[in-house]
């Protein structure tokens, strides 16, 4: 498991960015798979997110993960859901609830941890490309602040997702993205394909967030296409041909 030094200082906070280590999942899941959505047997993943709860002090009932649908949706979560995949579509949820583990499935897309500790408010995010250009980040920093949250207090943590060296993408993404925003194009670089492109994503989820005025952004450096050992990877997975692909968990929790 990973941290974010500026999470793991605030009192009153508990988070963490899994890799695949330390699961029971075998095969293309080994091990730590926790995607509910994935081909894996459903006892497997149970006992993984069992796992992963126990890590931050918490049962695996207490884990909420959403239906993630690359949207800009980001909703309050009040309660537990009645099963592990009776949850609502969206990509985005805040809560002020103390042992409420919220978690955020990715397999190369950008997940995103938040707390304002001071005021009792998290935040998760999955943001895939779609889902950052429409303002899922924001979108949650809003739903934060409706909850109680100070933005200038919010403390934001991006975690393992697909290194911009890894993630080629044609010339209809860099023009929808430039086209919405022209300040965008400083996130691509031409690739030696001068028709393709590397399209650093981490870079354009961390610049949404401090555009939106948070009061700190922490990136961790992983790339999950080119670790293998730690990270699930769907590119990667397209890439070889392979059937299937587990999906790693971030998660933060307010202990108190």
């Amino acid at each position: 498991m990973l941290t974010a030094p500026p999470l793991a200082a605030l009192d009153g906070v508990r988070h963490g960015f899994f890799t695949r280590e330390g699961g029971v999942s075998k095969g293309l899941y080994a091990s730590l798979n926790c995607g509910m959505g994935s081909c894996d047997e459903l006892a497997l993943v149970l006992e993984n997110r069992r796992r992963a709860a126990a890590h931050l002090g918490q049962t695996g009932e207490n884990l909420v993960t959403l239906y993630q649908v690359h949207s800009a949706r980001a909703i309050r979560i009040s309660g537990i859901p009645a099963s592990p995949d009776a949850v609502p579509k969206a990509d985005g949820m805040v809560t002020d609830r103390p042992g409420i583990v919220l978690g955020i499935l990715t397999a190369d897309c950008v997940p995103v941890l938040l707390a304002d500790a001071g005021n009792g408010i998290i935040g998760a995010s999955h943001a895939g490309w779609k889902g950052a250009l429409a303002g899922i980040v924001e979108n949650t920093v809003e739903a934060m602040v409706s909850a109680g949250a100070r933005r200038e207090t919010v403390v934001a943590a991006i975690g393992p997702c697909i290194a911009g060296e890894s993630y080629q993408v044609g010339p209809e993404l860099h023009e929808r993205f430039v086209s919405a925003d022209a300040h965008s194009a400083r996130y691509f670089r031409p690739d030696r394909d001068l028709e393709r492109y590397l399209f650093d994503l981490r870079a354009y989820v961390r610049g949404r967030l401090e555009r939106a005025g948070i009061g700190e952004v922490a990136v961790l450096p992983h790339d999950t296409y080119a670790d293998q050992a730690l990270f699930f990877s769907y590119r990667r997975a397209c890439h070889r041909g392979e059937r299937g692909y587990g999906r790693g968990l971030s998660a933060i929790v307010l202990s108190r």
